[in-house]
């Protein structure tokens, strides 16, 4: 089931909630019980965007779990069930643009909890769609390069089992496209064009935000981890 099949699927409840009065954000109603945040004065519309936006649930999709300390498979997450919030984003290890900026940013967020003791509270949930070699064992790797804390216990890589198994999360069911594209030179194998976000979920399984990382790019809020942080506050302790 896609995302868009999975959300009509749901209509008449949860998300009739999001129509509304015009509010700050836009069209939709600036009031929802399923999240603390309100809607952003960037938001656009949620039913508008291909991705999961504020007050939308995020699919539920369980995917093998990848401890980044030892690079061992560690169970399975289901992503509309992780108890307590946290941030996703959709990434892959040999990307030298988006992605590290996306997962440094995630990383700053991570120290911040780790130094003011709420390291338990929150998790780091970032979904990799290149499989091909984005194994366990390189995401381990791919965790040192990136300074991650992998002694704080709330971060794991979820990893589908296969390409197919990757499009049909990432992109059917989250709404994030990505496009091979071969190298110049072909020794780096291929690369990826993608869109970049990150979704900071409650722990009901509801998205909060959707950050872009150029501010207000697709109808979202751009992504700082200064934001995210200040989000993660009220979310966390509502």
């Amino acid at each position: 089931m896609d995302r868009r099949t999975y959300l009509a699927s749901l209509a008449g409840g949860s998300l009739a909630l999001i129509a509304g009065c015009a509010g700050a954000g836009g069209s939709f109603g600036d009031t929802n019980p399923n999240v603390v945040l309100g809607p952003s004065d960037r938001d656009a519309d949620p039913e508008d965007l291909p991705y999961p936006g504020w007050g939308q649930p995020v699919p539920s999709v369980t995917l093998p779990a990848v401890d980044p300390a030892t690079g061992a498979v560690d169970g399975t997450v289901d992503t509309a069930a992780v108890e307590g919030p946290y941030l996703s984003t959709f990434f892959f290890s040999n990307c030298t643009t988006v992605c590290p900026v996306l997962v440094s940013a995630l990383r700053e967020v991570q120290i911040h909890a780790v130094e003011n003791g709420y390291a338990d509270a929150v998790s780091f949930l970032p979904i990799t769609f290149d499989p091909e070699r984005d194994s366990p064992d390189a995401l381990s790797t791919y965790a040192d390069q990136m300074n991650l804390d992998t002694d704080a216990g709330n971060w794991q890589f979820l990893r589908p089992r296969s390409v197919d198994r990757a499009k049909a999360t990432v992109t059917d069911e989250f709404g994030v496209t990505f496009q091979k594209t071969m190298t110049d030179d072909g020794e780096s194998g291929w690369m990826y064009n993608h869109t970049g976000i990150v979704l900071l979920v409650n722990g009901d399984g509801f998205v909060e935000r959707a950050y872009r990382p150029e501010r207000g790019a697709g109808g979202s809020v751009g992504f700082d981890e200064r934001t995210a942080i200040d989000n993660l506050r009220h979310v966390r302790t509502a």
